[in-house]
């Protein structure tokens, strides 16, 4: 059983460090602040790098590091940058496509990840990206065991 990374999206640190007070994680299911969030597998680093170096031609070395809101013994949630979330709202699909296709040839621990299967995680990305914008939030992860 490996690491289960909680994508939702909250006004503030503030509010966000609350997320795992106020519900145990195997309980959230997206919208405990209004907003829908996402289960992933994907580390926030790697996902930070995915779209920074796909779509932003940002260097690896250059990705912003994650910023720590709260650690716990038994979970962690971080701050993703808005620069990591806010390219995806303008990009069209051959930006989309071009960046999942760089991102299928980095091999990572399980090797080289399918092209078509990135391009479907960019464009839950994108959506969330959205929603995160509409209600003037941002970005954090909630990671447990």
């Amino acid at each position: 059983m490996g690491v289960t990374y909680k994508y939702f999206g909250a006004p503030d640190g503030a509010t966000a460090a609350r997320v795992p007070i106020s519900m145990r994680p195997e309980e959230l299911g997206g919208d405990e602040l209004g907003m829908g969030g996402m289960f992933t597998k994907i580390k926030p680093e790697t996902m930070a790098a995915m779209v920074l170096t796909g779509i932003e031609g940002i260097p690896l070395h250059k990705v912003p590091p994650l910023e720590l809101v709260v650690l716990h013994p038994d979970y962690a949630v971080v701050k993703l940058p808005m620069t990591v979330v806010d390219p995806l709202r303008g990009v069209g699909e051959e930006a989309v496509g071009a960046a999942a296709f760089i991102w299928s040839t980095v091999p990572d621990r399980g090797g080289p990840r399918d092209a078509f299967n990135v391009y479907q995680l960019l464009h839950e990305w994108q959506d969330f990206s959205h929603r995160l914008h509409d209600a003037g939030h941002q970005a954090y992860c909630l990671v447990w065991p």
